[in-house]
């Protein structure tokens, strides 16, 4: 709780300030007309701290082969999703602040070009599953969840702050389910495609008909038959439902999520050995 009131009133220098700080007063046109503000905390800070600890000439196209960052952003205007893929373009701090521009919580949107806005990609979906579908054409999938918002809990709420609290995690919990089950699907419908095509007698059959199938079976494979192997969920354990929890930008409460996140991540790459 005094984590939280202290990010409100004062941010956090290494990643947002409040806009109501005396610094703002010259450079901020509407300082005195909040009326008409449409976020709160200016999240620029977190640039710097971005340029500290990412090397972002690695996050490129050709710029290191065994580093692929995949983000998704929000189109306010159309609310559609964005996709920044490192293996696609290079990734920038803008496209940070873009996919983690969460309005509810007062952070501004990010003009990505002209006319195109974005805010955090967690409004339309927290979990980027469909994109890391179509990133590579590789078939048999591991993938790997990570869910800092538990879908399962053994009691209901006993209070409003709760109440709050359970709804929050439910919106922001993986929804992947039936994007698992299509792609499952769709994998089944590819292999029908496959056993037709064996049986197809070449004899009676144009051949570039025959090969234009062909080609199109190979491409519908390869961009949308990810057949998953395996899923493995990473879940942040909630001993007990803290409203504030999502406002805590405290360095003891960060490292310790860190250091949970890694203790879980290598415990479950053990048991898969």
């Amino acid at each position: 709780m005094l984590s939280t009131t202290s990010s409100i009133l004062y941010g956090n220098d290494k990643f947002f300030v409040p806009r109501w700080t005396i610094d703002y007063a010259l450079k901020d046109p509407q300082y005195f007309d909040p009326s008409n503000w449409t976020y709160i905390y200016d999240n620029t800070p977190l640039v710097k701290t971005l340029e500290r600890y990412v090397d972002f000439n690695k996050l490129q196209p050709d710029g290191h082969p065994n580093a692929r960052l995949i983000m998704t952003a929000v189109n306010i205007l159309k609310s559609e999703s964005i996709t920044f893929d490192s293996y696609k373009q290079k990734i920038t701090p803008k496209h940070i602040l873009a996919t983690s521009g969460y309005p509810l919580d007062n952070f501004p949107w990010v003009e990505l070009e002209e006319g195109i806005y974005a805010w955090d990609g967690a409004l339309l979906s927290n979990t980027p599953f469909s994109e890391v579908i179509d990133a590579s054409p590789v078939i048999d999938k591991k993938l790997f969840l990570v869910e800092n918002y538990p879908r399962n809990i053994e009691r209901l709420p006993d209070n409003l702050a709760e109440v709050y609290h359970r709804a929050r995690d439910i919106m922001f919990s993986d929804k992947s389910q039936q994007q698992i089950k299509m792609s499952k699907v769709i994998t089944r419908y590819l292999r029908y495609i496959e056993e037709l095509y064996q049986i197809i007698d070449p004899t009676k059959i144009d051949k570039k008909q025959l090969e234009k199938i062909r080609h199109t079976y190979i491409k519908m494979k390869h961009e949308h038959g990810a057949e998953i192997k395996n899923i493995v969920n990473i879940v942040r354990d909630e001993p007990f439902p803290r409203f504030y929890e999502n406002t805590d930008f405290s360095v003891e409460t960060v490292r310790d999520s860190i250091n949970d996140g890694e203790s879980k991540t290598n415990k479950m790459l053990e048991k898969l050995q």
